[in-house]
């Protein structure tokens, strides 16, 4: 069994009398990729976030590789934390500066977390890494296309050699065989660098395809989790079975779904 490379233990966060993330825990190994599944307000965002260190938690520990997260404040400490979790936001156009080509922002990155060095062999080793190469390297992001973009946004991810790349609805807003490149990409990527995913997802179809394991988050607690494959072909509780059902498919029930959802 591969060492845990991310350990989240009892994580809270509360807005006022709204529990956002309620004792949820969970372990990613190295080179695994785990899924956090729920709806819109099930809390796997937030969780996201205090796994990158974007929110504070009000009790609980993110442990990488067994040590906890260094909450300090100062320049130092925030470039340490960065370099070990990475994430990939849903639309990348807001992420990129409009105005900076592709090649700048990977030198811009490699410069702040890697002064003093020569980075032009590692900026064409990013661009081969997510399928672009040298000729993307002088464009803008508007004169790229929405997977081109993304494939830039995770360069410049794995650019600081994170130990867990956490991909908040990475693919939601591309095209279906844009997606599946996307995924295959991270795919490869996972297996040449045994980095960690950590994927917050909405999307049943996505969580099959690309995670080991799965935990359903449902109003900030964790209601189940597993092996993703035993617990999409079996789950065992009812907002699981839910999510499955609500899945669009030959002979959908829209009206039923709503009333099953109003009697969980």
């Amino acid at each position: 069994m591969p060492e845990p490379v991310l350990e989240a233990v009892g994580l809270h966060r509360a807005y006022g009398s709204v529990h956002a993330v309620d004792d949820v825990s969970f372990v990613l190994p190295e080179g695994g990729s785990l899924g956090i599944v729920g709806e819109s307000g099930s809390g796997k965002t937030t969780t996201a976030r205090i796994v990158v260190g974007l929110e504070r938690a009000d009790a609980g520990d993110v442990r990488i590789r067994g040590r906890a997260r260094d909450g300090g404040r100062g320049r130092a400490r925030r470039l340490a934390r960065a370099r070990e979790v990475q994430m990939v936001f849903q639309d990348p156009y807001l992420s990129l500066d409009p105005r900076t080509g592709v090649e700048q922002v990977l030198r811009e990155t490699l410069g702040l977390h890697f002064p003093g060095t020569d980075h032009d062999r590692r900026v064409r080793e990013l661009l081969d890494q997510v399928g672009l190469g040298t000729r993307a390297a002088d464009a803008r992001p508007r004169q790229l296309s929405g997977g081109q973009r993304q494939r830039v946004a995770i360069a410049r991810a794995l650019a600081v050699e994170p130990a867990v790349l956490v991909l908040d609805e990475a693919v939601a807003a591309l095209d279906v065989s844009v997606q599946a490149q996307i995924l295959n990409l991270l795919a490869d990527i996972r297996e040449q660098t045994r980095i960690g995913y950590l994927f917050i997802t909405h999307d049943l179809g996505v969580v099959r395809c690309v995670t080991d394991d799965v935990i359903v988050m449902r109003r900030g607690r964790v209601v189940e989790a597993g092996r993703t494959a035993e617990v999409l072909a079996d789950p065992r509780h009812p907002y699981t079975r839910l999510l499955l059902d609500s899945v669009p498919r030959p002979g959908w029930d829209p009206a039923a779904i709503a009333a099953a959802r109003r009697a969980l």
